[in-house]
């Protein structure tokens, strides 16, 4: 089983920058599809951003402001002009399918991380 562990989020004013970290361990090879997440209080997690192990291809829900990137084991998300609705929890998980089916619903990701906050005020 893969294990992952999230780090870099912070609290930063509205406009600001932050880089999330993902960092792998354990079976790593049983993951094709990396992806993150995030959950604000009282709503459900959603998808933001995934990385297919395999070819490299990626999907993101706000290309203009979000960068998700690969380096061996550590998978970022490149967050710039934070707005306070990006205020949430984020999760990384992995998925054993590729990102092509894995998608960016919770459902086929199995291994998540314990996230890390990230708080941007206005």
């Amino acid at each position: 089983q893969v294990h992952l562990e999230e780090s870099g989020g912070g609290s930063v004013q509205a406009g600001g920058s932050l880089r999330l970290s993902c960092t792998s361990s354990g079976d790593i090879s049983s993951s094709k599809c990396i992806a993150w997440f995030r959950q604000a209080p009282g709503e459900e997690r959603k998808g933001v951003a995934n990385i297919d192990l395999g070819d490299g291809r990626s999907w993101n829900v706000d290309a203009g402001r979000f960068t998700i990137s690969q380096d061996e084991n550590v998978v970022y998300l490149r967050m710039n002009i934070l707005k306070p609705e990006d205020t949430a929890m984020y999760y990384c998980a992995a998925s054993r399918f590729p990102c092509v089916l894995a998608g960016l619903g919770t459902l086929d990701y199995k291994s998540w991380g314990q996230g890390t906050q990230v708080t941007v005020s206005a």
